[in-house]
């Protein structure tokens, strides 16, 4: 597939250690969810240094995912040349819903820990959280911008995984 090449720069390639803190404040944010009585699901929107947080997002309900409200909210406030220097983080793989909203909202790169097979397996067919089986990478492939996509990240799944496995036992 032909990208444009007028894009902004990406920002910087964040370090291990920048992705693994910001994945886990993406947990921190899923856990404030589940205090408010949402799901465990949160998104972290950081500028393109790598360090500035600039947004944080719970999950709200089925249609308002954390990455895709948090994409939605940004887009209406970052130009898209600053969003494409951005990165989304989230613990878990963005559903085909969010994938496609971080692509609209034009953030260049999106971090996530655990895949949604992951999730699926720690959740079980779960009636309150029926996963798709689209991976964002295909999402991403079908993109005409180059969205970054990293992840999973093996570091931070086993904590991830954890955290929805215990959510969901409860459920």
């Amino acid at each position: 597939m032909s990208h444009p090449t007028t894009l902004p720069p990406q920002g910087l390639t964040p370090t291990n250690e920048q992705i693994l803190r910001h994945l886990r404040r993406s947990n921190a944010v899923a856990q404030r969810a589940v205090s408010l009585g949402h799901h465990p699901f949160g998104a972290v929107l950081v500028g393109p240094d790598q360090e500035t947080v600039l947004l944080e997002q719970c999950n709200i309900d089925t249609v308002n995912h954390a990455e895709s409200t948090l994409a939605r909210v940004a887009a209406t406030n970052f130009t898209p040349e600053f969003l494409w220097g951005c990165t989304l983080y989230t613990a878990v793989e963005p559903c085909c819903m969010c994938a496609g909203t971080a692509y609209w909202a034009n953030i260049g790169r999106v971090v996530f820990g655990m895949t949604e097979a992951q999730l699926l397996e720690a959740t079980g067919s779960h009636a309150e959280n029926p996963t798709m089986s689209v991976a964002s990478r295909y999402v991403f492939d079908h993109c005409q911008k180059p969205v970054e996509l990293i992840g999973p990240v093996p570091e931070i799944a086993a904590e991830t995984v954890a955290m929805q496995q215990a959510f969901w036992a409860q459920r």
